[in-house]
């Protein structure tokens, strides 16, 4: 992935250099203290990059996204493995469907509100129920309000974070990163 060249310097591909400001951006607003635990940018951050990614970079994107966040935050837990594996195939759809459409505020807002619904269905009444033992019933109460909030968090980052992100960062080739410079030990 990295490869050194005689003169010192580590070639970083582009790829890699937006990838890493995509899971700069998700990390940041993640570890602002007292928000929303719903109010999550990951699927709104995966759509721009599916848009240009291919569908193993895409899916990889968002299940490496939430390992990494978790490694270094709270550990490894089974809610690690269901969220990485949910926002992976979210982000692997989200690649398809963006394969035949524009990346519009429109389309980020539809895809986002879809995926949503199908994330917090599939994670919070098969989670609570089978892992941690509530019934559907609770389970489905609890989600609801949780839903409605994940929602709002999906809107305001589809209108606002995916389509700049994709503008400044995925879709814009003046975005170089041309050299890092690697002291060489003597």
């Amino acid at each position: 992935m990295h490869t050194p060249a005689e003169n010192g310097t580590l070639q970083i591909p582009m790829t890699l250099f937006k990838v890493l400001i995509g899971w700069s951006a998700v990390f940041l607003f993640r570890l602002i203290p007292f928000r929303p635990p719903n109010f999550e940018p990951m699927l709104a951050v995966a759509m721009p990059f599916s848009k240009k990614l291919g569908p193993i970079s895409s899916f990889a994107f968002a299940f490496l996204g939430i390992v990494l966040f978790d490694a270094v935050t709270s550990g490894w837990g089974v809610w690690t493995w269901v969220s990485a594996l949910a926002y992976g195939l979210l982000s692997l759809a989200s690649h398809f469907y963006f394969s035949h459409r524009d990346a519009t505020v429109k389309n980020f807002v539809m895809f986002g509100v879809v995926g949503t619904i199908v994330y917090d269905v599939a994670t919070g009444l098969t989670v609570g129920p089978l892992v941690f033992g509530q019934t559907l019933t609770v389970a489905l109460m609890g989600q609801i309000p949780f839903t409605a909030m994940h929602l709002l968090g999906t809107v305001v980052f589809a209108v606002t974070l995916s389509p700049a992100l994709y503008a400044w960062v995925v879709r814009d080739e003046s975005l170089v990163l041309r050299e890092v410079r690697v002291q060489k030990n003597a």
